[in-house]
């Protein structure tokens, strides 16, 4: 046996015992196999078994976690229940010892309301929210009482003399008595209207007084804020009107404003009238710009963020005040006109308008909508019956049918009080020409007042013209008129009048003064001045006839010399009498007017004493017929026109 039978028998060995251990991997691999399909079977079982005690754990855990958010659910009702404890208790003791706390009592309340509403399913929630309404209505019952009590405690009327503290310097009374800003009595216009002074009343500053505590505002305002949320709002507008419009109305009683009625305002004599209208347009003023201005300041913070609110208590409280103020000035504006109402009305009328802007920013919102018409109405209501008034002024002027005549020809009443009026008119300039603008469309102003101006003046005239024609003497007719237009021209001359009647009238107004001088002269002196004349000395007869002077009297009687001093004597003593009881009121009208006479008279009678003298002197008895020297003549003269009482004849 060879190398080669060797090898064949070892590889064949190395194949036996390779079948053998693949045969023993295969055992180990089935027994394996076997074994680990005995564990999945066991592991199977043990997770069978296990099931029931994990669905008992996990049922364990959300137990846990149930209990957990049930106990915390727990704590939050607790919690709101222990929160609604103590907001009851301090409810309970109500809110004056700590309004704060009381309000975040209310607060809390709503809050458990809100939060037990919402979890119904809580079986006492319906208990709870019951609980906690009834709660509330206490709550809000006992915050109305406590706003009562806190408003009515600091609202207290205003003294005037507190009110006066508010007002610019130039505008505080000067007297004590309540309303009266110096002379209130009214007598005339001037005393006490000028443009300046209202001009100023736009512009000074008005301080408002402190009507309640700043303090106290913000108390109110939550208080109010509280009712308003719990829809008590009627009663809160009715606690604040009550309250505020009676301290409001006393503090305007304390200050002199009264309620009358139309009836009131016509039967009242006009010198006690005029004072109300002073006293009115004096209150209206403080009225507008402290008292109501401080009520809506006040209003505006208790009621901030209810602007309705605000303004419909706004409204309620003013109300009855601005009534009784309104329905005075409106009761003078529907009363029977007169000549003398005219001024006060335009200063009504001023201060309704310098107040206008102030009223429509007080009384803003349309709750205020009527009290703001009102104003209005009364404003145009004034203007109306002042323009009226102006019309019938210009037609009482020229129909004016005094027939009681100035018996010695002076300035007549009727002239006196016209002028005065048309310089009154001038302290109304802006006024009136506000009213022209208003009725009279498309006109000029200026040229419109100066229109109405120069036919009140022509009104005067033709009145005058008129009245001088009651004198019998037509001497004392061309005084009077001289005197009466002289008074025209020089008030002119000197007020603002005569800037809008211009120089012309001036120049023709003084040439008419001129003209009824001359016929002064004239009517009054031309008899008188005949006896001084050579005209009809000449005469046929010479028994009584002498030559004096050279020839100069030739021929002429003195028989008829002496008649003419003894006419001349007479007539001289008889204008003495008359005219020393005239009068000439202005001082340098009336030397001018003795001036003129004398230049005409004086060298007459010198001249006729010069001539005729003579034969007069040389004859019995001359001082019976030559009474009078020239320098008598003249001191005589100036006694004319002064109005001496005598005995006057019944002309």
């Amino acid at each position: 046996m060879g190398i080669t039978g060797m090898e064949s028998l070892s590889l064949s060995e190395k194949a036996a015992k390779m079948r053998e251990s693949l045969q023993k991997s295969q055992t180990i691999t089935d027994n394996v196999v076997t074994i680990l399909g005995s564990f999945d079977h066991r592991l199977s079982a043990l997770e069978t078994a296990m099931r029931p005690t994990q669905i008992r754990t996990h049922a364990i855990r959300k137990a846990h976690e149930n209990i957990d958010k049930t106990l915390k659910a727990a704590e939050v009702i607790l919690a709101q229940f222990d929160l609604s404890r103590q907001a009851e208790s301090k409810i309970l003791r109500g809110p004056h010892e700590d309004l704060e706390s009381y309000l975040e009592a209310i607060d809390q309340l709503r809050s458990n309301i809100s939060y037990f509403s919402s979890n119904k399913g809580f079986k006492n929630s319906e208990g709870v929210i019951n609980n906690a309404n009834t709660l509330l209505v206490k709550a809000i019952s006992k915050l109305e009482d406590e706003f009562k009590q806190l408003l009515a405690s600091y609202s207290k009327p205003l003294e005037p003399d507190r009110l006066f503290e508010c007002l610019p310097n130039s505008m505080r009374p000067s007297s004590g008595s309540p309303g009266h800003n110096g002379d209130s009595s009214h007598k005339s216009p001037s005393n006490h209207h000028s443009e300046q002074p209202n001009g100023d009343a736009e512009t000074a500053v008005f301080t408002p007084p402190t009507l309640i505590p700043p303090r106290i505002l913000p108390l109110l305002h939550d208080l109010a804020q509280q009712m308003v949320q719990a829809g008590h709002q009627q009663q809160l507008q009715r606690i604040y009107r009550d309250t505020r419009s009676t301290v409001l109305e006393e503090s305007l009683r304390k200050l002199g404003v009264e309620k009358l009625s139309k009836d009131d305002v016509q039967k009242m004599q006009w010198e006690v009238l005029e004072a109300k209208i002073g006293n009115w347009i004096h209150f209206m003023r403080i009225a507008v710009k402290l008292l109501f201005a401080g009520e809506r300041k006040v209003c505006d913070q208790i009621f901030e963020s209810f602007d309705c609110l605000s303004d419909q208590c706004f409204a309620e409280v003013t109300a009855s005040s601005v009534t009784v103020l309104l329905s005075f000035g409106d009761a003078i504006a529907k009363s029977k006109r007169s000549p003398e109402k005219l001024f006060v009305l335009l200063d009504m009328y001023e201060i309704m308008r310098e107040l206008h802007s102030e009223i429509e920013s007080v009384f803003k919102g349309k709750a205020c909508t009527e009290i703001r018409e009102s104003a209005l109405g009364l404003t145009k209501r004034l203007a109306q019956t002042a323009q009226e008034t102006f019309g019938d002024f210009e037609e009482a002027v020229e129909k004016d049918a005094t027939k009681t005549a100035v018996l010695d020809g002076t300035v007549h009443p009727l002239t006196s009080y016209v002028i005065n009026y048309v310089k009154f008119l001038f302290d109304y300039q802006s006024t009136l020409k506000q009213l022209f603008q208003e009725f009279e469309n498309g006109t000029e102003s200026d040229s419109q007042l100066a229109s109405v101006t120069m036919r009140i003046m022509q009104a005067l005239q033709t009145n005058l013209d008129g009245k001088s024609k009651q004198y019998k003497d037509p001497a004392l007719t061309h005084l009077f008129l001289m005197n009466n237009i002289h008074y025209m021209v020089r008030s002119v001359r000197r007020s603002e009048a005569k800037d809008l009647l211009g120089d012309d009238w001036v120049q023709i107004h003084r040439r008419i003064v001129q003209q009824h001088a001359n016929q002064y002269k004239r009517t009054a002196w031309a008899k008188i001045l005949q006896c001084l004349s050579v005209q009809g000395l000449t005469s046929s007869g010479g028994g009584g006839s002498v030559a004096t002077d050279g020839g100069n009297s030739s021929g002429v009687s003195r028989a008829l010399i002496k008649d003419r001093f003894k006419v001349f004597n007479i007539q001289f003593e008889e204008l003495h009498q008359k005219q020393s009881q005239w009068t000439v009121p202005d001082t340098e009208l009336r030397e001018s007017l003795r001036l003129a006479v004398a230049e005409v008279l004086l060298p007459a009678y010198r001249s006729f004493v010069k001539r005729f003298g003579p034969l007069v002197e040389n004859g019995k008895n001359p001082q019976k017929y030559i009474r009078y020297s020239a320098e008598d003549l003249e001191r005589m003269l100036g006694e004319f026109f002064e109005g001496k009482t005598l005995n006057e004849p019944k002309r």
